[in-house]
């Protein structure tokens, strides 16, 4: 074999192989990353939004509602804060969605905050961030499903959050190839981020804040 068809195979292998390696290595941050909890308390719990299904929440989304409400009732935070929008299709925003489940087992008025705007994780905090100036809330607990957490919280410390993990102690990606596809998923939409993160507007809020409520 010639010297030149050994340099030409050798680009060819780092250029199939660094792609691979750095998947892997993205994949074993969200992984690892899925079993950090913070078990201090916080002035709030930001939710991110997920699914709502007209006036009732996904069960993935019910199950981080339930732990902010478990986290509020323990006395670990004194308010809470529901992120989320309106999905395609839907009259009713996921925010708006978690309140109302709040309020049915007693969490007081006074203790939730929403913003009704964001459709995205990015945009779920970018929004929120400005709930928690305006609260003056300083530390929260970000609460969303364990493989999301790396995504999540390397977005709120990029926007200047000061926010702890909090994920689920139960998901609804019970069987191994919806955990599988999860991770693949959030493998790569953490990989997307990292990436392409310097392009994106820190100071803005979604379009459309202006109109979202706050109770």
């Amino acid at each position: 074999m010639s010297r030149r068809v050994r340099r030409l195979l050798t680009v060819v292998l780092v250029l199939v192989l660094t792609p691979a390696l750095l998947m892997a290595w993205f994949m074993a941050r969200v992984a690892i990353y899925a079993d950090n909890r913070d078990e201090g308390p916080a002035d709030a719990a930001v939710v991110l939004g997920a699914a709502a299904w007209f006036t009732r929440p996904s069960p993935v989304f019910e199950e981080r509602i339930k732990h902010a409400l478990d986290l509020y009732k323990e006395g670990r935070v004194r308010a809470i804060v529901f992120t989320g929008g309106v999905g395609r299709g839907d009259t009713r925003s996921e925010a708006e969605v978690a309140r109302n489940y709040a309020l049915r087992r007693g969490v007081p008025e006074s203790a939730i905050h929403v913003e009704t705007a964001s459709r995205s994780t990015f945009g779920n905090l970018v929004n929120a961030r400005l709930l928690l100036e305006r609260n003056g809330f300083r530390r929260v607990l970000l609460v969303s499903d364990p493989l999301h957490m790396r995504r999540a919280m390397t977005m709120a410390r990029d926007l200047g959050i000061d926010a702890r993990p909090s994920p689920t102690p139960t998901t609804r990606f019970q069987s191994f190839s919806t955990q599988f596809d999860l991770l693949l998923k959030e493998t790569f939409d953490y990989a997307r981020y990292k990436l392409g993160r310097h392009f994106l507007d820190f100071d803005e809020p979604t379009a459309g804040y202006a109109a979202a409520g706050e109770s």
